[in-house]
Protein backbone atom coordinates (compact mmCIF):
# COMPACT_ATOMS: atom_id res chain seq x y z
CA UNK A 1 0.00 0.00 0.00
CA UNK A 2 1.15 3.38 -1.00
CA UNK A 3 0.11 6.14 1.54
CA UNK A 4 1.06 9.79 0.96
CA UNK A 5 0.40 12.95 3.14
CA UNK A 6 -0.02 16.67 2.56
CA UNK A 7 0.48 18.52 5.24
CA UNK A 8 1.88 22.22 6.72
CA UNK A 9 3.35 20.57 9.25
CA UNK A 10 5.31 17.24 8.41
CA UNK A 11 7.23 16.73 11.44
CA UNK A 12 3.87 15.85 12.93
CA UNK A 13 4.17 12.39 11.18
CA UNK A 14 7.65 11.73 12.62
CA UNK A 15 5.98 9.18 14.71
CA UNK A 16 5.76 6.75 11.75
CA UNK A 17 8.88 5.61 12.09
CA UNK A 18 8.34 4.26 15.34
CA UNK A 19 6.63 0.43 16.39
CA UNK A 20 4.53 -1.74 13.85
CA UNK A 21 4.37 0.78 11.16
CA UNK A 22 8.16 2.01 11.85
CA UNK A 23 9.17 -1.75 10.74
CA UNK A 24 6.11 -2.12 8.22
CA UNK A 25 7.36 0.90 6.44
CA UNK A 26 11.07 -0.63 6.51
CA UNK A 27 10.03 -4.04 5.35
CA UNK A 28 7.95 -2.85 2.52
CA UNK A 29 4.70 -3.07 3.86
CA UNK A 30 3.89 0.46 3.80
CA UNK A 31 5.13 2.93 1.49
CA UNK A 32 4.71 5.76 2.98
CA UNK A 33 5.48 9.54 1.84
CA UNK A 34 5.08 12.87 4.03
CA UNK A 35 4.71 16.10 1.84
CA UNK A 36 5.07 20.37 2.77
CA UNK A 37 2.34 21.81 1.03
CA UNK A 38 4.35 24.80 1.17
CA UNK A 39 5.97 23.02 -1.98
CA UNK A 40 3.32 23.39 -4.39
CA UNK A 41 3.82 27.22 -3.62
CA UNK A 42 4.98 30.19 -6.21
CA UNK A 43 5.38 33.26 -3.83
CA UNK A 44 8.28 34.04 -1.71
CA UNK A 45 6.11 33.72 0.93
CA UNK A 46 4.95 30.19 0.50
CA UNK A 47 1.16 31.42 0.98
CA UNK A 48 -1.41 28.80 1.68
CA UNK A 49 -4.02 30.52 3.19
CA UNK A 50 -6.29 33.46 2.58
CA UNK A 51 -9.03 35.36 3.89
CA UNK A 52 -13.08 34.21 3.45
CA UNK A 53 -14.95 34.96 0.66
CA UNK A 54 -18.21 36.41 2.51
CA UNK A 55 -16.57 37.50 5.48
CA UNK A 56 -15.88 35.75 8.66
CA UNK A 57 -13.66 34.85 11.27
CA UNK A 58 -9.87 32.94 10.55
CA UNK A 59 -8.66 31.93 7.04
CA UNK A 60 -9.34 29.50 4.17
CA UNK A 61 -6.66 27.28 2.91
CA UNK A 62 -6.23 28.41 -1.00
CA UNK A 63 -7.02 26.00 -3.88
CA UNK A 64 -3.71 26.62 -5.79
CA UNK A 65 -0.97 24.36 -3.76
CA UNK A 66 -3.51 21.74 -3.15
CA UNK A 67 -4.36 21.63 -6.94
CA UNK A 68 -1.03 21.27 -7.84
CA UNK A 69 -0.48 18.82 -4.57
CA UNK A 70 -3.26 16.58 -5.62
CA UNK A 71 -2.46 16.68 -9.81
CA UNK A 72 1.21 15.45 -8.64
CA UNK A 73 0.42 12.78 -6.18
CA UNK A 74 -2.65 11.50 -8.02
CA UNK A 75 -0.09 10.64 -10.82
CA UNK A 76 1.97 8.43 -9.00
CA UNK A 77 -0.98 5.68 -8.24
CA UNK A 78 0.10 2.16 -10.13
CA UNK A 79 -1.95 1.88 -13.18
CA UNK A 80 -2.80 -1.16 -11.67
CA UNK A 81 -4.37 0.27 -8.84
CA UNK A 82 -6.71 2.56 -10.64
CA UNK A 83 -7.64 5.54 -8.92
CA UNK A 84 -6.48 6.79 -5.54
CA UNK A 85 -8.58 7.29 -2.23
CA UNK A 86 -8.18 10.83 -1.25
CA UNK A 87 -9.37 11.46 2.43
CA UNK A 88 -9.45 14.84 3.82
CA UNK A 89 -10.06 14.63 7.84
CA UNK A 90 -13.42 17.21 8.39
CA UNK A 91 -15.92 17.52 11.36
CA UNK A 92 -17.92 17.49 8.54
CA UNK A 93 -17.23 14.19 7.14
CA UNK A 94 -18.24 10.96 7.62
CA UNK A 95 -17.73 9.21 11.15
CA UNK A 96 -14.10 7.04 10.98
CA UNK A 97 -15.04 3.25 11.98
CA UNK A 98 -13.31 -0.21 12.47
CA UNK A 99 -14.90 -0.94 9.16
CA UNK A 100 -13.89 2.04 7.47
CA UNK A 101 -10.36 1.35 8.61
CA UNK A 102 -11.03 -2.26 6.92
CA UNK A 103 -12.72 -0.82 3.99
CA UNK A 104 -9.65 1.64 3.30
CA UNK A 105 -7.01 -1.15 4.31
CA UNK A 106 -7.83 -2.65 0.95
CA UNK A 107 -7.14 0.01 -1.26
CA UNK A 108 -3.81 0.46 -2.96
CA UNK A 109 -3.14 4.17 -2.88
CA UNK A 110 -4.30 6.46 -0.08
CA UNK A 111 -3.57 10.24 -0.41
CA UNK A 112 -4.26 12.24 2.65
CA UNK A 113 -4.99 16.49 3.13
CA UNK A 114 -4.24 17.84 5.93
CA UNK A 115 -6.21 21.08 6.53
CA UNK A 116 -5.64 24.13 9.05
CA UNK A 117 -7.42 26.82 10.10
CA UNK A 118 -10.64 26.99 9.02
CA UNK A 119 -10.76 24.79 6.22
CA UNK A 120 -10.01 24.24 2.69
CA UNK A 121 -11.26 26.29 -0.21
CA UNK A 122 -14.34 23.76 -1.05
CA UNK A 123 -13.74 23.56 -4.77
CA UNK A 124 -10.40 21.49 -3.85
CA UNK A 125 -13.00 18.78 -3.00
CA UNK A 126 -15.03 19.11 -5.92
CA UNK A 127 -11.71 19.14 -8.98
CA UNK A 128 -9.92 16.10 -6.47
CA UNK A 129 -13.12 13.94 -7.47
CA UNK A 130 -11.97 14.02 -11.10
CA UNK A 131 -8.54 12.75 -9.68
CA UNK A 132 -10.15 9.77 -7.44
CA UNK A 133 -12.17 8.69 -4.68
CA UNK A 134 -12.81 11.32 -1.98
CA UNK A 135 -13.72 10.87 1.46
CA UNK A 136 -14.31 13.73 3.96
CA UNK A 137 -14.03 11.84 7.47
CA UNK A 138 -14.56 12.32 10.79
CA UNK A 139 -12.90 10.91 14.04
CA UNK A 140 -16.04 11.97 16.04
CA UNK A 141 -17.75 14.87 17.22
CA UNK A 142 -15.59 17.61 18.08
CA UNK A 143 -13.25 20.10 16.19
CA UNK A 144 -8.87 19.27 16.08
CA UNK A 145 -6.96 22.38 15.41
CA UNK A 146 -5.91 20.55 12.24
CA UNK A 147 -6.13 17.40 9.90
CA UNK A 148 -2.74 15.62 11.33
CA UNK A 149 -3.81 14.07 14.67
CA UNK A 150 -6.76 12.70 12.50
CA UNK A 151 -4.58 11.47 9.96
CA UNK A 152 -2.53 9.76 12.27
CA UNK A 153 -5.05 7.99 13.78
CA UNK A 154 -6.95 6.53 10.65
CA UNK A 155 -2.81 5.47 9.79
CA UNK A 156 -2.62 3.67 12.40
CA UNK A 157 -5.61 2.22 11.98
CA UNK A 158 -5.45 1.32 8.60
CA UNK A 159 -1.87 0.53 8.44
CA UNK A 160 -2.00 -2.31 11.09
CA UNK A 161 -4.41 -4.23 9.34
CA UNK A 162 -2.70 -4.56 6.05
CA UNK A 163 -1.75 -7.68 5.66
CA UNK A 164 2.21 -8.43 7.43
CA UNK A 165 2.10 -5.44 9.59
CA UNK A 166 0.74 -6.78 12.80
CA UNK A 167 2.94 -10.39 13.95
CA UNK A 168 0.24 -12.40 14.41
CA UNK A 169 -2.89 -11.67 12.49
CA UNK A 170 -5.62 -13.55 15.02
CA UNK A 171 -4.78 -10.66 17.29
CA UNK A 172 -6.75 -8.66 15.17
CA UNK A 173 -10.12 -10.36 15.50
CA UNK A 174 -10.43 -10.14 18.88
CA UNK A 175 -10.32 -6.29 19.22
CA UNK A 176 -12.81 -4.06 20.06
CA UNK A 177 -15.39 -3.08 17.34
CA UNK A 178 -14.19 -5.84 15.32
CA UNK A 179 -17.45 -7.74 15.52
CA UNK A 180 -19.54 -4.68 16.65
CA UNK A 181 -18.77 -5.05 20.75
CA UNK A 182 -15.97 -4.06 22.97
CA UNK A 183 -13.20 -6.22 23.91
CA UNK A 184 -13.20 -8.10 26.89
CA UNK A 185 -10.51 -7.86 29.73
CA UNK A 186 -7.64 -8.99 29.66
CA UNK A 187 -4.96 -10.09 32.34
CA UNK A 188 -1.42 -12.00 32.51
CA UNK A 189 0.86 -13.14 35.29
CA UNK A 190 0.74 -12.79 38.61
CA UNK A 191 -2.41 -14.39 39.28
CA UNK A 192 -2.46 -12.22 42.25
CA UNK A 193 -1.46 -8.91 42.30
CA UNK A 194 -2.20 -6.31 45.62
CA UNK A 195 -4.89 -8.46 46.21
CA UNK A 196 -6.72 -8.71 43.03
CA UNK A 197 -7.12 -12.13 42.02
CA UNK A 198 -7.80 -13.04 37.75
CA UNK A 199 -11.16 -14.60 37.42
CA UNK A 200 -11.09 -18.36 37.85
CA UNK A 201 -12.18 -19.39 34.78
CA UNK A 202 -9.43 -18.11 33.15
CA UNK A 203 -7.14 -20.25 34.99
CA UNK A 204 -9.49 -23.12 34.85
CA UNK A 205 -8.13 -24.15 31.13
CA UNK A 206 -11.92 -24.95 30.08
CA UNK A 207 -11.50 -23.49 26.69
CA UNK A 208 -15.44 -23.13 26.23
CA UNK A 209 -16.17 -22.02 29.57
CA UNK A 210 -13.53 -19.13 28.90
CA UNK A 211 -14.83 -18.14 25.13
CA UNK A 212 -18.44 -17.73 26.86
CA UNK A 213 -17.50 -15.53 29.57
CA UNK A 214 -15.55 -13.51 27.57
CA UNK A 215 -18.44 -13.30 25.16
CA UNK A 216 -20.18 -11.98 28.02
CA UNK A 217 -17.65 -9.60 29.79
CA UNK A 218 -18.00 -8.07 25.74
CA UNK A 219 -21.60 -7.65 26.29
CA UNK A 220 -21.59 -6.35 29.74
CA UNK A 221 -18.96 -3.71 28.58
CA UNK A 222 -20.96 -2.69 25.52
CA UNK A 223 -23.89 -2.37 27.40
CA UNK A 224 -22.74 -0.03 29.95
CA UNK A 225 -20.38 2.15 28.00
CA UNK A 226 -21.43 1.84 24.32
CA UNK A 227 -25.01 0.98 24.46
CA UNK A 228 -25.07 1.92 20.69
CA UNK A 229 -23.54 -0.76 19.56
CA UNK A 230 -25.61 -3.71 20.47
CA UNK A 231 -28.34 -4.70 18.28
CA UNK A 232 -31.78 -4.03 19.54
CA UNK A 233 -32.26 -7.35 21.12
CA UNK A 234 -28.98 -7.49 23.15
CA UNK A 235 -29.70 -3.70 24.01
CA UNK A 236 -33.24 -4.27 25.59
CA UNK A 237 -31.90 -7.24 27.36
CA UNK A 238 -29.67 -4.97 29.20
Amino acid sequence: MRIDVVSIFPSYFDGLALSLLGRARAAGLLDLHVHDLRDWTSDRHRTVDDTPYGGGAGMVMKPEPWGLALDELAGTTPAAAGRPTIVFPSPAGEVFTQATARELSAREHLIFGCGRYEGIDERVFEDAAGLGEVRLISLGDYVLNGGEVATMAMIEAIGRLVPGVVGNPDSLVEESHEDGLLEYPSYTKPALWRDRAVPDVLLSGNHGAIAGWRREQQLERTRLRRPDLLPTDDADEG
